[in-house]
């Protein structure tokens, strides 16, 4: 069976996201859409909307056949990191394609891109550190330099979100290896970062749940740019769990770890710096919500994501010994599948490249205490009987199967 590789967050999943699967199935000509997801942390910092669990459900009702989790280890990092991992798992369930969205659309840029900085390693890498030492964050820096070796007009974008994430996973691919061929199809009309509704259909997860937010007693606002699945999936998280989840939630227990742990134990978080415990305390000290305190402790070289980061990290007391290791996963943690994916899984397994997991309870791993930890935190965030209902998620929930 052709199988077609996603690496997705579906923060909620949208319009967009259902345009993106229907293009990369047609693209590959794909049987199965294998989908990796991020758990319930996410690549920039943030507390996912609803739980990995809910949007698995999501992914399934609206075309994708199998989830496995990304995990935390890989999900909570920089680009690079982030790709390494997600790469790592799609190779290793026998993934031949792998069709990412981009401001590009088109693969021979980024082809054209990897095989040229290859060749100007030495320089390429001069150049990031001399733009960052000049303040300015590693994106930045990256696409400053791509444009200055490059002497052209027509260079890859590398300062926008998209394809940064996809110029790394065929970086990936080649690091690694792997016999995945990329594909790449052009988003539509909402940007990445997008606050405000670009059309009548597609909008950016960020600007759906900033409508979202604004009034919760108010989805409809959201309907035009979700399917039926999503809206429904919306609500009956919010009636089982009272919110959805935003860094505001976990506000308190980020103070309270702040403010009670030593600059020595900060220093050894990871992502940490030296001098930034300090600002980060301080801050802690003044501000009275979690935008307060972002606003307070951002700098010119340190992006609004990657602080985010460092907070998620800090929430988890994830330590530098426990994230830094191996740029590959160590197993398929199993999240849910439909029929057609739940075939493939009987015909495939026997030769996945890593362990399959479907139950937490049978499998050990240093990487999935990383996950059952955040799992844990996650469930903070909820308040009364529903916490616990979510904590015990992590083990009791077997992978979802959902039949059409």
């Amino acid at each position: 069976m052709r199988a077609v590789g996603v690496i997705v967050e579906y923060n909620p999943f949208h319009n967009g996201h259902a345009f993106h699967l229907q293009a990369s199935r047609e693209a590959a000509q794909a049987d199965v859409v294998i989908a990796v997801m991020s758990g319930n942390f996410l690549q920039r910092g943030e507390p996912a909307l609803v739980s990995k669990w809910q949007r698995t459900k999501m992914a399934i009702l609206n075309g994708v056949d199998i989830v496995f989790e990304l995990p935390y280890r890989y999900a909570t990092q920089n680009a690079e990191t982030f790709a390494n991992g997600a790469v790592s798992i799609l190779a290793a369930a026998g993934c031949q394609y792998l069709c990412f969205g981009s401001e590009s659309g088109e693969i021979e840029a980024f082809q054209q891109t990897i095989h040229f900085l290859e060749s100007q390693q030495d320089s390429h890498e001069k150049n990031i550190k001399h733009f960052m030492g000049s303040g300015v964050s590693y994106p930045k820096a990256l696409a400053l330099s791509y444009k200055q070796l490059s002497n052209s007009e027509n260079y890859l974008d590398l300062s926008r979100p998209n394809n940064i994430l996809g110029f790394h996973y065929i970086k990936a691919i080649h690091e690694q290896r792997s016999q995945i061929t990329p594909l790449t199809v052009a988003r539509k009309i909402a940007d990445y970062h997008d606050e405000h509704f670009a059309s009548e259909t597609i909008a950016s997860a960020t600007s759906i749940r900033k409508a979202l937010f604004s009034d919760i007693n108010r989805p409809s606002e959201i309907n035009q740019y979700v399917p039926e699945a999503t809206r429904q999936l919306l609500h009956e998280y919010l009636n089982q769990h009272g919110l959805y989840h935003r860094w505001e939630n976990y506000w308190p227990f980020l103070q309270l770890r702040l403010l009670h742990s030593s600059p020595e134990e900060l220093k050894e978080i990871y992502e940490a710096e030296e001098g930034l415990e300090n600002r980060l305390q301080h801050a802690a000290t003044e501000a009275g919500s979690f935008q307060e305190f972002m606003e307070r402790i951002k700098t010119k070289r340190y992006t609004w994501t990657r602080l985010q980061r460092l907070c998620v990290h800090i929430l988890t007391n994830s330590k530098k010994i426990d994230m830094e290791g191996s740029k590959r996963a160590g197993y398929l943690r199993l999240l849910g599948m439909s029929e057609r994916g739940q075939e493939y899984l009987n015909k495939m397994k026997k030769e996945f490249a890593l362990p399959l997991v479907a139950k937490l309870s049978s499998f050990k791993d240093e990487e999935v205490n990383l996950d059952l930890k955040a799992a844990r935190v996650y469930a903070m965030g909820v308040p009364g009987p529903a916490k616990k209902i979510l904590m015990e998620q992590e083990f009791k929930q077997p992978p979802i199967i959902i039949k059409k």
